[in-house]
């Protein structure tokens, strides 16, 4: 972590290939690939991708992609950023001490995208169960203008074989983030799929 006061600028946080590999801006990506549109980030279908929606109780908006596949899940949010520098390693941070509150533990390590957190996260137990802990792995990576983070859980947190599945799909999403003014941290807009009425919880995407 950087001894940099919170508001310092800080450096970009992302993959030396990103540009080509992913996770892609949308000027980047190929106009011509088929993607599922929800707003704020695009998917490539796959086989075996199942796609949940999370949507805010109260106010109904769309806060999250969850991606269900090969074992694993990611869940995956787009930020607004400033143009020049990365929000990833303060951000990094304010999870690891947020983790640390709730009687988790955290440690830091350098994975394909950069440095993330791998995470023992408390599992509130139901009455006569044991206590138990889950393990999260978080990521994150500065584009143009946008962050994408992403939660790996199940196989792919803890298996590498698994994890090289769900990393490549992370690589796979593109990113949206528009011409509309947004402060840094604001969660770029995600919606529906335009093909789709409404968002169903555990929807199949079709393979490629």
């Amino acid at each position: 972590m950087s001894d940099s006061a919170p508001d310092s600028p800080q450096p970009k946080s992302a993959p030396a290939d990103r540009e080509v590999a992913g996770p892609l801006d949308v000027r980047e990506a190929n106009a011509v690939r088929p993607y599922v549109d929800l707003g704020g980030v695009k998917i490539v279908p796959r086989e075996g991708l199942h796609l949940r929606l999370e949507v805010e109780e109260g106010t109904k908006r769309v806060v999250a992609v969850g991606l269900d596949y090969a074992g694993s899940t990611l869940q995956v949010q787009p930020f607004a950023a400033p143009r020049t520098s990365g929000l990833w390693h303060e951000i990094r941070a304010q999870i690891a001490d947020q983790i640390r509150r709730q009687g988790g533990t955290t440690r830091e390590a350098e994975g394909p995208f950069g440095p993330e957190l791998v995470a023992d996260i408390p599992v509130v137990a139901g009455a006569g169960q044991s206590q138990s802990s889950r393990i999260a792995r978080f990521i994150g990576v500065d584009g143009p203008r946008w962050f994408l983070r992403g939660v790996i859980a199940g196989e792919g947190a803890v298996n590498p074989a698994a994890a090289a599945a769900v990393e490549d799909l992370f690589r796979s999403v593109v990113v949206v983030r528009g011409g509309t003014p947004m402060p840094p941290r604001d969660l770029i807009p995600l919606h529906v799929p335009v093909s789709q009425a409404g968002p169903s919880v555990g929807t199949p995407l079709p393979g490629a």
